[in-house]
């Protein structure tokens, strides 16, 4: 059945419109190379097409750009080693609307996307060819700079055509069929935050600036293709998939998943898309519950501005729990294992729609304003539907610095609600724009004069801009009281493991049944236990003999923070509990945390067995930063190739110590450590 194309439909000749006034250039952002600062991106269209059997995308990038200032001798984009420019040309552009392209797909080997114009037909849509260069920038891309003819006047429309491949690119994760689920057939995400959209398209790519997005997208027969976009089409007769998202996003948020995947509708405004045989577990799970949130968050903070609220669960290769792009969250299909933390972690996602994705930090150093506001607000929606909030239990989610500060502005106000109403009226006035920290602070103290007239930002010890600055532990943290109850048995079992004389503490311990615990105590033990590591060997051995098969049958959050308590303690009895781990476990947010510490001790002849074993099964990108934690202490040159040149050791015992701390693991979204940096202390790492 044919449908429309969702991309917007340029209206007629119309008079041009008086100027607006001039915007205020982007924030500075130091992680990127562009040249934000000097040109106002008004639409970028992507034609894409996925080559999974070549782990190569080809795209045509049509950008629609104002210059802020005459004559600008040079656009620069931020873009990647990944990325092959096959061509970029220049054309002028409409100044009253925008100028929708269509795109035509060459046969296999016949380069990228071409654009096609109804404005230009034929020959004329290729534009005036620009002469470009790639430089590098750092160690997550390069800076792609673009001669510009010198017609280009300041406020007049053009546009920029780029038409590249992009190949073993950060942002993009091919998948085997034999990596997902259902092992039928391939499978392709892209993970834009914080700094990998460049290896994807060129582009600004900052959350300083924000633009709408149209795609056009061709993809192998029987895959189906989603976009974090508000509006979707497939056009039978074309095979072609279109998208458009109509309100402005930053460039790390525009987002693409294909495979196998199918819906069900759990709502009237929400449906889950997943591999088919993980579909009815998803949907019981969450059918009917994902508009309860959405509606306790529109009670607190306002109408939900996106349109539909989708889900779609990943396969084990996905690096991270979950991911907010807008209309579409991506979530990794092992949370399904545990009830608790997919509702707390869907949850983050829902509130990110208002803190991060419609008001978004304006640069990563500013990254706490849309993670810490964002817990705040899922806390606040978790209390508003269940009356009681898990998640006050203990500090399991990232950016806990980030939501403390918020707290405390939430504490100064004396009343939840009213706070919730300020943050209502702060994003009514910034959305689908990006602020700095003092955005928010001025509003704060705006909203709540009399504060401001106390000089609350001032009391001594507790200064907003030591908040902002210090390093260390919050300045001032949560009352955590109301979880009282389920944390105080928690703390006893934990008092008891660490009680003399062992055998008697042990007895009393093992009369404790954990198995009907929530699972949030359940890691709050063993979190407890890990933070205390090393162990007296003795205890090490008690607890593997009270927990380890019952720890083994619970759900991975559970498994991970036992197996590091065994690797951080050389307990060697259950190093085959680790192993069954890794080779079943392919996603960096379970695997990297276990082979840091297998070579900062006493294991990293294990940590090299195993890896040799399942390096095959891992994605590229997770198995190169295994490899650069492997090879950290083997001395120059000495990165573990893909075959080793000589079978690893067995001998646990005698494999050397690295004692080196500084792992090489890349901080992607909510791996980054939040309690030893400032808030504006923050790892970009692609």
């Amino acid at each position: 059945m044919a449908a429309q194309c969702c991309c917007r439909k340029a209206p007629g000749a119309e008079a041009a419109p008086a100027r607006p006034p001039p915007e205020p250039p982007p924030a500075l952002d130091v992680a990127s190379a562009s040249s934000a600062q000097l040109f106002r991106l008004r639409h970028l269209q992507l034609g894409l097409e996925l080559r999974p059997e070549a782990r190569e995308l080809a795209g045509c990038l049509v950008l629609e750009l104002c210059a802020l200032r005459p004559a600008p001798r040079a656009l620069v984009l931020d873009a990647h080693p990944a990325l092959r420019l096959h061509s970029v040309s220049f054309r002028r552009a409409s100044a009253t609307s925008e100028s929708p392209c269509t795109f035509a797909f060459p046969a296999p080997g016949s380069g990228p996307p071409l654009p096609a114009f109804a404005d230009a037909p034929g020959a004329e849509s290729a534009g005036c060819p620009l002469a470009f260069r790639l430089d590098p920038f750092t160690d997550y891309g390069s800076s792609l700079t673009i001669t510009l003819p010198p017609e280009v006047q300041a406020h007049q429309p053009f546009q920029v055509i780029l038409r590249y491949t992009s190949t073993d690119a950060p942002a993009i994760w091919w998948l085997d069929p034999e990596l997902t689920y259902g092992n039928a057939k391939p499978f392709v995400f892209t993970q834009g935050h914080s700094v990998c959209n460049r290896s994807f398209f060129p582009c600004f790519d900052t959350p300083a600036v924000k633009c709408t997005y149209s795609a056009v997208v061709k993809a192998p027969s029987g895959v189906q293709v989603l976009m974090s976009a508000t509006q979707s089409a497939y056009v039978e007769e074309e095979g072609l998939y279109h998208f458009h998202m109509e309100h402005p996003v930053p460039a790390y948020l525009v987002a693409l998943v294909a495979g196998d995947l199918k819906p069900a509708d759990i709502g009237p405004r929400s449906r889950v898309w997943a591999e088919p045989c993980l579909l009815p577990t998803a949907t019981s799970k969450l059918s009917g519950a994902v508009e309860q949130w959405l509606s306790a968050a529109e009670r607190l903070y306002g109408p939900y501005m996106w349109g539909r609220y989708d889900i779609v669960f990943l396969p084990p290769s996905f690096p991270i729990v979950a991911m907010e792009n807008p209309c579409l969250t991506f979530i990794i299909s092992s949370i399904l294992e545990s009830d608790e933390f997919l509702v707390i972690d869907v949850i983050h996602e829902v509130a990110h729609s208002w803190f991060g994705n419609a008001v978004t930090n304006a640069t990563w150093e500013e990254m706490w304003l849309s993670e810490g506001l964002a817990t705040y607000a899922q806390r606040r929606i978790t209390t508003e539907t269940y009356g009681v909030n898990p998640s006050h239990l203990m500090n399991l989610f990232t950016y806990e610095k980030g939501y403390c500060f918020v707290y405390y502005l939430s504490q100064l106000c004396g009343d939840p609600q009213r706070f919730d109403d300020f943050l209502r009226a702060y994003v009514e006035k910034y959305k689908f724009t990006s602020v700095v920290a003092q955005d928010l602070l001025d509003s704060f103290l705006s909203f709540f004069p009399e504060l401001k007239e106390q000089s609350v930002d001032c009391r001594a010890g507790l200064e907003f801009e030591r908040w902002l600055n210090a390093t260390g532990p919050p300045l001032a943290e949560p009352d955590l009281s109301q979880g009282s109850s389920l944390t105080r048995p928690v703390e006893a079992l934990f008092q008891l493991w660490t009680a003399e004389p062992l055998e008697q503490a042990a007895a009393s311990a093992s009369a404790i049944d954990i198995s009907k615990w929530r699972t949030f105590q359940t890691a709050l033990f063993l979190d407890r236990l890990l933070d205390g590591s090393p162990l007296p060997q003795e205890v090490v051995m008690s607890l593997s003999k009270c927990y380890s098969s019952l720890l083994d049958s619970m759900n991975t959050e559970i498994r991970i923070r036992w197996l590091q308590i065994v690797v951080r303690n050389d307990y060697y009895p259950d190093l085959h509990r680790v192993r069954r781990f890794l080779e079943n476990q392919m996603s960096r947010m379970y695997t990297i945390p276990l082979y840091e510490d297998l070579c900062t001790g006493a294991l990293k002849s294990f940590a090299l067995e195993v890896f040799y074993q399942t390096q095959g099964r891992l994605h590229p990108n997770l198995r190169r930063t295994i490899q650069q934690i492997l090879s950290q202490g083997l001395g120059p040159s000495a990165e573990p190739s893909a075959e080793p040149s000589a079978e690893p050791s067995a001998e646990l015992g005698g494999a050397e110590a690295d004692t080196n701390p500084d792992s090489p693991a890349l901080l992607l979204g909510d791996e980054a450590p939040s309690s030893t940096i400032s808030l504006r202390d923050v790892n970009v790492s692609a």
